[in-house]
């Protein structure tokens, strides 16, 4: 038996956690004077947008895997997200009337009232008049870590912004979302949180996707209140690290993080274990609805793998809210556990999506490109399996054989 062609690596920004899994697995860091070409890369959306440009030319190799999906955007562009996800209810209305029958789609529920700015600055005057005294929560659609967040409850706020936008290089005004805030958020201590959960995606056509059990809950620093003069105080509404690291009461031991499995075990205990799990139920449904509401859209490719950074907010009454979808889930560690968290994470990510015998895998080779490149296992160390299009179509098959054998044997 000959010896295994190691796998070259690359990566365009140097976080411990990528580079300590590579090297871990023996892989050598790619080097373009070498003259071989790379087989892994972890890179960064902008690196991604230019090697699948079509004006490039570039064609990835039998044996490249990738961290992103073409126009991965689709799902985590803040604009683009709600797009999608309101087209997908609208589909789904219209296959239960073609169908004979009115669906009900209160499930789809799941998105605050949402709109694009300054595009749909009319359709959000019409909501903002039917409830006056609402707070909504304004973002730029391309930005993370709470840059450009605001909150406002006065029309006159959100047109004085517009009037003060200044158009960018293309000519255009820096596009934002506008959503009705959740100010009725469940509080744990007094403190407002939310969810950063981490899901894998290996293909979309047929859809599948893994669920990471190594998520966490984030704290706001301060306590939680809806008072008018606390608007501005984003350490009140905000969780995200890059906000809360520089407060007074900013925890550097725990990072202001619950571990998920900790949040879990809280729920159940404060309002039972039939409530918990269905709250944690809504919230698979809910990433899996994301997930179809972009599957026709979104450019399928065996080279291509996603690790979805989703954040899910719980309100009081237990009904879990998506605010966001993160394409490069920050990797950036605060203390030593969220470094240990993040080295798994992304340990299984690779386990999942690298077979054993990369890059010399000739079934991984000799793929139909529009496939998956592997059919991984149920469970990937912390990842579990969420959704399978294809188990799901094969296990309808193997019933309908079974009736059909059974009938048969009936003599229908």
């Amino acid at each position: 038996m000959g010896i295994q062609t190691p796998v070259r690596w690359r990566s365009d920004f140097d976080k411990f956690v990528v580079v300590s899994n590579c090297e871990r697995r023996g892989w050598l860091r790619w080097v373009p004077s070498e003259g071989e070409d790379w087989n892994f890369f972890w890179a960064s959306v902008h690196t991604v947008k230019q090697i699948f440009n079509p004006d490039n030319g570039i064609r990835l190799g039998e044996h490249q895997i990738i961290n992103h999906f073409p126009n991965h955007y689709e799902l985590t562009r803040k604009d683009l997200m709600v797009k999608n996800l309101k087209r997908y209810k609208k589909e789904v209305e219209k296959e239960g009337l073609l169908a004979g029958s009115e669906v009900n789609t209160d499930w789809l529920e799941f998105l605050p009232m949402t709109f694009s700015l300054p595009a749909d600055f009319a359709l959000f005057a019409e909501e903002f008049k039917r409830y006056p005294h609402s707070t909504w929560i304004m973002k730029p659609t391309s930005k993370s870590q709470g840059k450009g967040i605001f909150l406002v409850n006065k029309m006159s706020t959100v047109k004085k912004w517009i009037g003060v936008q200044t158009p960018t290089i293309r000519g255009t005004i820096e596009p934002y979302v506008i959503s009705r805030y959740i100010d009725n958020p469940l509080l744990i201590g007094g403190r407002k949180f939310d969810l950063r959960l981490y899901v894998c995606v290996t293909s979309y056509r047929p859809l599948k996707a893994y669920f990471c059990n190594k998520g966490f809950a984030r704290f706001c620093n301060s306590k939680y209140t809806a008072e008018m003069c606390e608007m501005d105080n984003l350490e009140v509404h905000l969780t995200n690290v890059a906000i809360n690291k520089h407060g007074k009461t900013y925890n550097e031991k725990h990072g202001n993080k619950w571990p998920l499995e900790n949040l879990r075990l809280y729920m159940q205990g404060t309002h039972g274990h039939k409530a918990s799990d269905q709250l944690f139920q809504s919230i698979n449904m809910i990433i899996i609805h994301s997930l179809k509401a972009v599957q026709g859209v979104m450019v399928n490719d065996r080279h291509c793998f996603e690790l979805y950074g989703y954040d899910i907010i719980i309100d009081d009454a237990l009904k879990p809210w998506i605010i966001e979808v993160n394409a490069s889930p920050s990797l950036s560690s605060t203390t030593e556990s969220d470094r240990s968290l993040k080295c798994k994470v992304i340990n299984d990510v690779m386990n999942l999506v690298i077979p054993d015998d990369f890059p010399e895998s000739r079934a991984w080779a000799n793929k139909d490109p529009d496939q998956p490149f592997r059919n991984p296992p149920q469970t990937v160390g912390s990842f579990e399996l969420l959704i399978d299009e294809e188990l799901e179509i094969a296990n309808k098959r193997e019933a309908r054989m079974t009736s059909m054998r059974s009938n048969a044997k009936k003599g229908f």
